[in-house]
């Protein structure tokens, strides 16, 4: 199907997430990664899926040099919406637990941002989905912290994890955007992009 399609194109996957990486690998196509230490660093007047394109298109930007004319870059952000703040990755065991608290008994917003850059043209899509979790106790979120240490997750949690299976009770959306990534976006946009390049 897609890999067919993409057969004459070079796709790079700018991601050392292993779930976005196996994300691509279930869709059976063949790409590469290539990986640039960027600042996730963005400008305070942004909003909601504001940040998550801007940061998405902040880590294209090291690459925009030197890709070639049939190469797909494709670069990546997610960030948690809770209460007007953007909630990232948390920088230690306080802030996590500090995160959970406020996720508690409460419904968020988990936004990823997608951004596919070729040397002619960037096009960047997000999507959006609200999780409601349970009242959790500080047992629960501390065994949670000790347990799995989510410091590499946007909002201090992973909806696969232990603390999704016991403690969400709700989801409207893509499942798979709380994982890090619109898989079904992301096939639409490859599909449309290899039709019109």
């Amino acid at each position: 199907m897609l890999n067919s399609k993409l057969k004459n194109y070079n796709l790079i996957l700018a991601s050392g997430s292993p779930r976005r990486q196996s994300f691509f690998k279930d869709l059976n196509l063949d790409f590469e990664v290539r990986l640039k230490a960027t600042k996730e660093d963005y400008p305070n007047t942004l909003t909601h899926f504001e940040i998550s394109n801007y940061l998405a298109e902040l880590k294209a930007a090291p690459f925009q040099e030197e890709l070639k004319s049939k190469d797909i870059l494709i670069t990546s952000d997610t960030i948690v919406w809770h209460d007007t703040t953007a909630l990232g990755k948390p920088k230690d065991a306080q802030t996590a637990f500090q995160y959970l608290k406020a996720l508690s008994n409460a419904t968020h917003e988990v936004i990823t941002s997608v951004c596919f850059t070729t040397k002619r043209s960037q096009n960047t899509i997000y999507d959006s989905t609200k999780v409601t979790f349970k009242p959790l106790s500080d047992d629960e979120i501390n065994y949670y912290i000790d347990t799995y240490k989510p410091f590499d997750k946007a909002g201090a949690y992973g909806i696969q994890d232990w603390i999704g299976q016991i403690g969400v009770t709700k989801i409207e959306g893509s499942y798979f955007n709380v994982m890090g990534l619109p898989v079904h976006l992301v096939y639409k946009t490859l599909n449309a992009m290899v039709t019109a390049i």
